[in-house]
């Protein structure tokens, strides 16, 4: 999916619907901007309720615990 947009004297930029629809992104979401070489890489910042269970089944063997730091 290729998409085009400009970036206004005011620095917005609107998002086209097709990638809007295709993530399911919705107005007032909140996004992360990380550079990466000459581009940028945005992504959608997660609410708290979305991380729950990220981690499950972890291994966390081999960690460092509180007690080995300085």
């Amino acid at each position: 999916m290729n998409a085009i947009a400009t970036l206004s004297s005011k620095y917005q930029i609107s998002i086209p619907k097709s990638v809007r629809e295709a993530q399911q992104w919705q107005p007032g979401q909140e996004f992360v901007f990380i550079p990466k070489g000459k581009g940028v890489l945005v992504m959608p910042v997660p609410k708290l309720d979305q991380l729950a269970g990220l981690a499950a089944g972890a291994d966390t063997e081999g960690y460092r615990d509180r007690q080995d730091r300085f």
